[in-house]
Formats: C-alpha cells, structure tokens, sequence
C-alpha cells in the first residue's frame, strides 16, 4: 500500500488535467472554425493533403497560383464558382487554413505532454493505455477530415453530409473523452491519499441514455448542415404553412429519407431534438438530486439556449454567427452533460 501511494505522489493528476482541459477547449474552438468553415463553403478550397509541408500557407505569388489552379479542377469551382478571382479564393482559403492548422496544433498540444508526462513517468497508473488510444482517435480524425474533403473533389461539389456527420462526431467523441479522462485525473488529485476512492467513474444509466440522445441529434444537426437542409423551410414551428409540408418529395427505399431527403432531415432534426433535451433534462435533474446542481443548472441552461439557437437559425435563414453559435453551444452542452455524467458515476463508485 505504501509503494502505491509513493507512486501516486509521484505522478501529476492535477498538471495532467489542466493539460487536457486546454486541449479541450481548444477542440471546442476547433469546432467553431469547423462551423465557419462549412458555413462559408471554404473547406474544398485546399485540393491536397499535406500533414507536414502543409503547415506553411502559400507565401508567393507562384504558389498562390498554384493552389487556386487545384482549385479550378474540382466540380466546385467549375459548376458554382467559375469566375472566382484569386482575392475571392484567398477568403475561402483561410478558414479552411485555419481549420486544418488548429487541428495540427490539436495533435501537438496532446503528443508533446503526453511525451513528456510518459518520459518522466508521470501518469497514474491505468492512464496511459486510455491518453494513448485518445492520441490514435485524435490521429483518425485527421485522416476522416481528409476522407470527407476527398468525397467532394472529383463529382460532388460539395463533401459527403455521411462523412461529415463521422468527422463532427468523432472530434466529439474525442472532447467527451478528454473532458471525462481530465475530471477522473482531477478526483484522483483531490483523492491521492485513497487509491480506491480515486478509481475512474463509471457511466451510469441514465448519463447513458442522455448522451445516446443528444449523439443522435448532433448527427441529425450534421446531416442538416451537409445537405444545406437548414435552408429548406425558414419558419417554426411549422414548416411553411404544415407541420410537414405535403407534397414534399421522397426518396426510395424509405429509410433514405431519414439520411439524404433534405426535408425530412429538417423535420427530424427539429422535433428529435425534444427528446435529447428530455434526456438531458432527466441527467440534469439526476445531478442536482445528487449534490452536482453547478453541473444540473448548467445542461438547463445550455440546452435552453441550443433550442433557441436552433429556431432563430432556421428563422434568420442559417445566418452564419447564429448557425455558429448553435454548433459551439451543442459541444458545450456536450461538456455539461460529461460533466454530470462523471459526477453521477462518482457519486456510484464511492457509494
């Protein structure tokens, strides 16, 4: 017993936890930029994948040229954008710069610690395989960004809603599970004395179901966002002048309607979206039934907001700040449903 808090003592539980809140925060901005990028339709406006070299943006007029000459090649310049001039393609090009330069800082703000706390053997015991398999999800999102800008460059003009739904909902599953691995370090701190007390916290039922909910409405909201489905009706409750406009063309076999009718993703996504907050509401109130009312107010509060975002994006026709505001507050709702879901578990593991 001894021996096992000697090791503890000598790890960083608390330093490790900052670390991974800063990383998190940072995929929060991350899914900002992701938002404006799609939003300003700039993320086919880079033709290549380039980990390494493409760190650097162009820096002459030559290459410049060069990247708006890839550019000219794909189904969206030639059949949306013909014509574009070179200071309209800089524009679009920066946010999708930005976009993939975040995301390698992403990568370098977790191996490098990472590195450092193994090297020094820093990290608590049962750690190292969960931040490991953390960094290799983080890797794969790199490479599904690639395979959904890839989706849109040879016949589509615009990437595969399907593969954009996977790449938003794999940097969320990442955020989730560096939210969650930071509070586990963070108990294991406030608990160093008592290695049974620090165990990670286990997810329980109901924090279960309310985090299915709302992963289900995020894919819709994808979905909505890669078939500009937002734009279909503008008006709430009822789309136009029904609650499902009659008449509206369908797909075959039916269970496509549900992934690729613009329509139905529309509707889907609008009502669907009681039912996560009736999930959420029930973990919230299960969290301030057990002491975490911080956590509890704040899914109230956020999930509030992410309904009104939601109405007054449809309704302002997808106005970008709006639609951007809707996406950066589902992560956050996202990160007070961890949040109070990890204190439930908590709250089970030492009861």
């Amino acid at each position: 017993m001894l021996m096992q808090t000697n090791a503890m003592l000598r790890t960083r539980p608390r330093t490790m936890a900052l670390w991974l809140f800063i990383v998190a925060a940072m995929i929060v901005a991350m899914v900002m930029v992701g938002g404006i990028t799609r939003l300003t339709e700039s993320g086919l406006s880079i033709t290549q994948w380039k980990p390494i070299s493409g760190t650097l943006p162009p820096l002459t007029d030559a290459a410049w040229q060069a990247e708006f000459d890839g550019y000219k090649k794909i189904p969206e310049y030639r059949e949306i954008n013909a014509g574009m001039t070179l200071a309209g393609f800089k524009a679009i090009f920066f946010w999708e710069y930005v976009h993939r330069l975040l995301g390698r800082l992403i990568g370098l703000a977790f191996a490098l610690p990472l590195i450092w706390f193994a090297i020094r053997r820093q990290i608590p015991r049962g750690y190292g395989w969960r931040l490991s398999a953390l960094l290799a999800l983080g890797g794969l999102q790199g490479a599904i960004g690639w395979w959904m800008v890839a989706s849109g460059l040879s016949v589509r003009t615009d990437v595969s809603h399907i593969r954009l739904a996977v790449h938003l909902s794999t940097a969320l599953i990442l955020l989730g599970g560096i939210v969650w691995t930071a509070l586990d370090l963070r108990a294991a701190h406030h608990m160093a004395g008592n290695l049974a007390i620090a165990r990670p916290s286990r997810l329980v039922p109901v924090a279960a179901i309310a985090l299915v909910l709302l992963g289900v409405q995020i894919i819709f909201g994808a979905f909505t966002a890669g078939l500009d489905a937002g734009y279909a009706f503008a008006s709430w409750p009822l789309m136009g002048d029904a609650w499902f406009p009659a008449g509206a063309p369908m797909v075959s076999p039916a269970w496509r309607n549900a992934v690729d009718n613009p329509i139905v993703v529309q509707f889907i996504h609008r009502w669907f979206a009681f039912a996560a907050a009736a999930g959420l509401g029930l973990l919230a109130w299960q969290a301030i039934r057990q002491g975490a009312a911080r956590a509890g107010y704040a899914i109230g509060g956020l999930v509030t907001l992410q309904i009104l975002l939601g109405i007054a994006t449809l309704m302002s026709g997808v106005a970008i700040e709006i639609a951007v505001a809707h996406q950066v507050n589902a992560a956050l709702t996202l990160i007070a449903a961890i949040v109070a879901a990890h204190q439930l578990g908590r709250h089970r593991t030492i009861g």
